[in-house]
């Protein structure tokens, strides 16, 4: 049995040691705006938070947890950084597919929660694992700018 926190809630969760988190959150916690996307941590459509920092659950066996806190895309919008980047991600219909998207608002929080004024190289550093097949690389960036501006 495993204890885990998510989304500030505590979560008693029966799992192998070695499984994904990205599994516990979407098969055993129900938890689906977390999505799969190539399985390698490489595109980033797994991407959650883990005390803040942005990680790949895709490959974070739940063991290696411990007591650090996850936050998923469904808790997000009740951070500060988050609702920015939420409310500038409609504001700049940056979502075609939407498949890729919840990663990329994950990184974005990250980024703006660490970093409150990017720069390029800024946005550039911190979405660059993050993979829009889309192409609306233009309309993320152009979000996280305003999402920085915004009060």
């Amino acid at each position: 049995m495993l204890n885990l926190t998510v989304n500030g809630v505590a979560h008693d969760v029966e799992a192998p040691a070695d499984m994904p988190l990205l599994w516990v959150l979407r098969d055993l916690l129900g938890l689906t705006g977390t999505k799969f996307g190539c399985g390698i941590a490489q595109c980033g459509a797994c991407t959650v938070h883990v005390d803040g920092a942005p990680l790949r659950s895709c490959q974070l066996p739940v063991g290696t947890l411990g007591s650090r806190a996850v936050t998923t895309i469904e808790a997000i919008g009740e951070t500060p950084a988050g609702a920015r980047v939420q409310r500038a991600w409609l504001d700049h219909e940056v979502i075609q597919c939407g498949y890729c998207q919840s990663g990329q608002i994950m990184a974005a929080a990250a980024l703006l929660a660490g970093t409150p004024a990017p720069d390029d190289a800024d946005i550039d550093a911190a979405m660059s694992g993050n993979i829009c097949r889309c192409g609306t690389y233009v309309r993320i960036r152009e979000a996280i700018k305003k999402a920085a501006a915004t009060p």
